[in-house]
């Protein structure tokens, strides 16, 4: 079985600015029952499936399949949410690879750091542009924004 552990903190924009174009991102929920939760995705010129299972900590299973692009798009109108945007950018640090969300749409002001680790207790270096993580806070999972976007909450950034 495939597990997806992972952590995501905020980002400081004054600290961290993109360096390349990144690659854009569209994608919408088939479910977001916490089990399983069915994701379709379009990053860049390709598409995917994914399903999740329910979060465990930081650890959950995950399956994601490539598919043509041209399905992914058909099976977007079947979704429950509105698609959520977001540009994605991969960088390297003390051999780790980070990938950060800038979200757009109803999203915009959300940046998003997300680190992929092998173990729950694996240890890392935190980049000095991170700021409070939010692996834990449901808020930040993408298929919450796709319901409730960033730029509605009442506490954004609390």
């Amino acid at each position: 079985m495939a597990f997806e552990i992972e952590r995501k903190f905020l980002v400081d924009t004054n600290k961290w600015s993109p360096a390349d174009q990144g690659t854009k991102f569209k994608q919408a929920y088939l479910s977001l029952d916490p089990s399983p939760t069915v994701r379709i995705r379009i990053a860049g010129e390709k598409a995917f499936i994914t399903i999740k299972g329910r979060s465990i900590t930081i650890s959950r299973p995950e399956f994601e399949y490539e598919i043509p692009v041209e399905d992914a798009i058909e099976m977007m109108k079947l979704a429950i949410s509105k698609p959520l945007e977001k540009t994605r950018y991969k960088i390297w640090v003390e051999g780790f690879l980070w990938e950060v969300d800038i979200f757009s749409g109803k999203n915009k002001g959300l940046v998003m750091a997300e680190i992929e680790l092998e173990s729950e207790h694996q240890e890392f270096a935190l980049p000095d542009w991170l700021l409070q993580e939010v692996s834990g806070d449901g808020r930040f999972y993408n298929s919450y924004l796709s319901m409730h976007p960033f730029q509605e909450w009442d506490d954004a950034m609390a």
